[in-house]
């Protein structure tokens, strides 16, 4: 079981960002805090005892909490879970928010892991996001979390920008590369419905590279990053050995898990499916239901066997390594190849999947049009074909 906190507070809201995050909302951020630890000592019974696997913080920017609530909140979730010592603890935070006294509070507190948000290099690209840092800043971090004794440090970086150049890429990745860090996330721009971002381009007032631009970045990527000893484990995801994040792999692989916070998800699997909770992703609404107790307020979404298998599969094709046919099985009652063996060797044949040591894995081709495969395996299965 792994468990997720979620810090809704910005600085200023990125022009791409559709998650639950809100600037200007400081006044809020005592009760906020209040409210998470009241939500783990109810939530601590669905742990049953369970040690948790991993922890992360996101947000939102975790770095903007202050240290005394972030030293309160801490210890809090230890009173109310168990987190053994040396377990993978990530919190997210943002270059130009992360100083010495949140640092020191995040590592007393368990903290080992950070994910700084670097997205780009180039200043122009930064303010076009929306980014209130600059490439130096990203530099400064890095320094004050290596100094204060953080040795597992990750960045995040985003192409297929508009205004984004191939070269312009590469240099982003040399930048993120000359951080020294242990693991780089590198995201595809998906532009949200609602966003400033996507309301510019809709509008025509900004251009996205075209699609052969995109993969050849995409290419970079994985050769660039692989020359400098990165390993690739899921399709946006590249690790030094032994660095990869085993909290995304949790959430892959359909581990359990448990949600404290604004938009926060609780997922719990069953032989029948599975059960998600959500949280409003509203501050205010979320503290009132906490205050309230009123937890029939989330969203309550029972998945049915049919779901939880194509869940499954989707998740686990996101990983290199692929999806094991044994554990399919022992998860949902159901051979992979009774569910969609057709599907999955038509396409091996068209070098898109590969089947090898009882693991279904894409290939390089596969990544590129993944939907597009996992398409055609919902409409076989919604039709019984399989």
């Amino acid at each position: 079981m792994e468990l997720y906190i979620h810090l809704p507070y910005c600085r200023q809201k990125c022009r791409y960002c559709d998650f639950a995050s809100y600037a200007g909302q400081e006044g809020t951020m005592a009760a906020y805090v209040d409210a998470l630890l009241r939500e783990a000592e109810v939530m601590a019974a669905t742990a049953q005892g369970k040690s948790m696997q991993t922890a992360y913080i996101g947000g939102g920017t975790p770095s903007t909490l202050p240290a005394p609530l972030l030293r309160k909140l801490l210890t809090g979730l230890r009173a109310h879970f168990t987190l053994p010592s040396g377990i993978e603890f990530t919190s997210e935070a943002n270059p130009g928010t992360l100083t010495p006294p949140w640092l020191e509070a995040a590592l007393d507190g368990g903290v080992n892991r950070l994910s700084l948000g670097m997205q780009a290099y180039q200043p122009e690209l930064l303010a076009l996001l929306g980014r209130i840092h600059s490439f130096e800043e990203v530099k400064a971090s890095v320094h004050l979390a290596r100094r204060m004794g953080v040795k597992n440090l990750s960045v995040d970086l985003m192409f297929g920008l508009p205004g984004q150049t191939v070269a312009m890429w590469r240099e982003t990745l040399d930048a993120a590369l000359s951080l020294g860090v242990e693991h780089i996330s590198c995201y595809g721009l998906i532009p949200e419905d609602g966003t400033p971002l996507k309301r510019d381009l809709d509008a025509d007032r900004l251009a996205l590279p075209d699609e052969e631009d995109e993969r050849r970045m995409y290419d970079d990527a994985l050769r660039i990053l692989s020359q400098a000893g990165f390993e690739q484990y899921e399709i946006s995801n590249f690790a030094k050995p032994g660095k990869a994040c085993q909290h995304n792999i949790g959430y892959w692989q359909r581990t359990s898990y448990i949600g404290l916070g604004t938009s926060a998800a609780t997922f719990l699997p069953t032989r029948r499916g599975g059960l998600r909770l959500t949280n409003p992703s509203g501050i205010r609404d979320y503290i009132a239901m906490v205050d309230d107790q009123a937890w029939r307020r989330r969203d309550r979404t029972s998945l049915m066997a049919e779901d939880a298998r194509f869940e499954s599969l989707m998740l686990g094709l996101r990983m290199t390594q692929g999806i094991s046919e044994a554990e399919f099985a022992a998860m949902h009652g159901l051979t992979l190849d009774a569910y969609c063996g057709n599907v999955l060797r038509a396409q091996a044949q068209r070098g898109l999947l590969v089947h090898q040591d009882g693991r279904w894995a894409l290939t390089r081709r596969g990544m590129d049009v993944q939907n597009a495969i996992l398409v055609e395996i919902l409409e076989a299965t919604d039709q019984g074909t399989d």
